[in-house]
């Protein structure tokens, strides 16, 4: 499928996707965030955290993916970085994202975006640099992607709240699951 009807098919998708408003989803992420903040108090925990929230977010969100997106199966992981970035970013965010720089042997890829809808009316005081304040985007990449027999890694690596022109997460696939048959309880 081209890449222009894979955006076409992220604009219908979100369209048919019951919506929140952004302003409301911003401030209530940035209460979330900040409340890990005061109960943590370190950056790299908050970032656990964070991206752990994603992973069960991710699980759970690609089934609705899958039964509203009306995306076409994936043959490789190149099919799956298009549809992420064009259909799942647009249907659950309201904001495309763009797959680039890929490594030479095609298992990691840069999602970048430059609106980030979590980030609105925020700003990182220095004190907190190292928090990834979006790091739950990673978490729900790597679950929902697990989910369809992926395992990846998923980082941040640039970010607008950082003084960073743009948003860029790494992709990096792990291995390709392979389902098992459950094991008899006999």
């Amino acid at each position: 499928m081209s890449k222009a009807s894979l955006s076409k098919l992220g604009d219908a998708a979100f369209e048919r996707t019951d919506k929140v408003s952004a302003e409301l989803l911003a401030l209530t992420y940035g209460s979330f965030v900040r409340q890990l903040l005061i109960d943590y108090e370190d950056a790299e925990e908050v970032n656990a955290q964070l991206a752990k929230m994603g992973y069960n977010i991710g699980v759970r969100l690609v089934d609705d993916f899958l039964a509203k997106s009306n995306a076409p199966p994936c043959a490789s992981f190149a099919d799956t970085a298009d549809i992420v970035a064009k259909v799942a970013f647009k249907m659950f965010l309201g904001v495309p994202a763009l797959v680039g720089s890929w490594s030479s042997d095609r298992r990691t890829f840069s999602l970048v975006f430059t609106d980030n809808p979590l980030a609105e009316f925020t700003e990182l005081p220095e004190k907190w640099g190292g928090v990834w304040y979006s790091n739950v985007l990673c978490g729900v990449i790597k679950g929902a992607l697990e989910m369809v027999q992926m395992e990846v890694d998923a980082r941040f690596v640039r970010c607008t709240l950082r003084g960073e022109d743009l948003n860029e997460i790494r992709v990096t696939l792990l291995q390709v699951l392979q389902e098992k048959p459950p094991v008899d309880d006999e």
